[in-house]
């Protein structure tokens, strides 16, 4: 199904009724009436809901999926460190291309990637990234990572798999300049986490990033350990270092926020930087419990993020809406801490405030047709369809448009070969295994 022109009308999904669709925007939706040259896609009982939007990603993860299974964050990072130093461009667009196309068919119609290894310092790796996402056909996020503080200078990363500070910077201009389109690819500026980058490079990002009037990502309070570690060099809690730095404000979203106390919520809450949950990420390696309910009550904007697949080996975000209301109860111990309603939310609007966007994650009138169509036929004795989505069997997308387009059809990704793609994957994958 290909709409050129005139309008599409999504007819008869049981939630929320029909949705007209005009040159990639929601024009109408409830009861459409019919008009002269509409084109009709029928999804009689099936339910519908904006595209999800992953706000934390690490596609080139892919290629060590199942590795360090065993292991906490800093553990889990020394033993990939150096694998990770050996992948290459071909490798990253590789597992990009499989990672962004599992995503779209678990509706997911947005990702933020951040990308923070550069293999021997070049940066093609983002064109690749870009490449991937225009023949998936999702939006893309495309954090433009870095890492510049190495062992022999503090930092927790080996010291090959580090950058130059200034070439960082240089890079990043190059990047924005190429890539930067505001609608379909976003550019962030993401140097990875206080332990691995100088006060410096966060520093200067803030400015660059500021000055190009773009938003700001990192890694923060994912673990107790990098807690004690930024008290021993600082004398600070994290989120204490980073809002020292010019780091907490509304142009923000850190990944993970798992431990922050009362008065850190209430500050992100006062500047409204936005949180990444990541629930099964969090969960493999025994992280601890991010405090959602706490943040959404507060008024601090929560997404949902599927994290690299080396620490969430599916890489599907549709199951992170399940993990998160699991996650939220059990942390509060509170069966009510985290509704269905609340946790699709954070998988979709909240996911948009993260990443700054009023115009998707919303199903309504004058938002983008990025549209998710659920199989509804197993599910139609659960009388809840947002609950049929988050507590019923695990789902997979029967349809995905992205602006209206489709990416997915009757379940099948149109952009690529899949199975083709995965083979590739397997095949590079394996040669890391020595």
């Amino acid at each position: 199904m290909t709409v050129a022109s005139g309008r599409l009308v999504v007819r008869g999904a049981r939630h929320p009724g029909d949705i007209a669709v005009r040159d990639g925007w929601i024009e109408a939706i409830g009861t459409v009436e019919a008009q002269e040259g509409d084109t009709v896609l029928h999804v009689d009982g099936d339910i519908v809901t904006a595209g999800l939007v992953n706000t934390h990603h690490h596609l080139y993860q892919w290629m060590t999926r199942g590795r360090a299974t065993g292991c906490n964050l800093f553990d889990w990072l020394t033993t990939l460190y150096p694998i990770w130093a050996r992948i290459d461009v071909e490798d990253v667009l590789a597992a990009a291309r499989v990672g962004l196309a599992e995503l779209a068919l678990s509706g997911c119609t947005t990702a933020a990637d951040h990308h923070y290894l550069v293999p021997r310092g070049d940066d093609s790796v983002f064109d690749a990234l870009a490449t991937a996402t225009t023949e998936v056909g999702t939006r893309l996020h495309l954090a433009r990572g870095s890492m510049d503080l190495g062992e022999s200078r503090g930092g927790l990363p080996p010291d090959d798999v580090v950058e130059d500070l200034d070439d960082i910077l240089a890079s990043t201009e190059r990047v924005i300049g190429r890539w930067h389109d505001a609608e379909r690819i976003v550019v962030t500026v993401a140097p990875c986490s206080p332990f691995s980058v100088s006060e410096r490079l966060m520093r200067e990002s803030a400015d660059l990033a500021r000055r190009h009037g773009l938003r700001l990502h990192t890694h923060l309070a994912e673990t107790r350990e990098e807690e004690a570690d930024c008290l021993a060099r600082f004398g600070k809690r994290p989120l204490a270092v980073l809002d020292g730095w010019g780091w907490v404000a509304p142009d923000v979203w850190f990944a993970h926020g798992i431990h922050f106390d009362d008065d850190e919520i209430a500050r992100l809450a006062a500047v409204g930087a936005g949180v990444a949950h990541c629930p099964s990420s969090n969960a493999r390696l025994a992280a601890g419990f991010c405090r959602t309910p706490e943040l959404r009550a507060a008024g601090v904007p929560v997404g949902l993020g599927v994290d690299g697949v080396a620490s969430n080996e599916q890489g599907t975000l549709v199951t992170e809406l399940r993990q998160a209301l699991w996650s939220a109860r059990q942390g509060a111990q509170d069966p009510s801490a985290l509704s269905a309603a609340e946790a699709l939310e954070m998988g979709t609007i909240g996911g948009a405030a993260c990443l700054g966007r009023r115009d998707i994650g919303r199903l309504a009138v004058g938002a983008r047709a990025d549209l998710v169509v659920w199989p509804g036929d197993d599910v139609a004795d659960i009388p809840d369809p947002v609950e049929a989505i988050v507590l019923g069997p695990d789902r997979r997308a029967r349809h995905v448009l992205v602006g209206g387009q489709p990416i997915v059809t009757d379940g099948t990704l149109l952009g690529m070969d899949l199975h083709a793609a995965r083979t590739d994957l397997a095949v590079r994958a394996r040669r890391l295994w020595g």
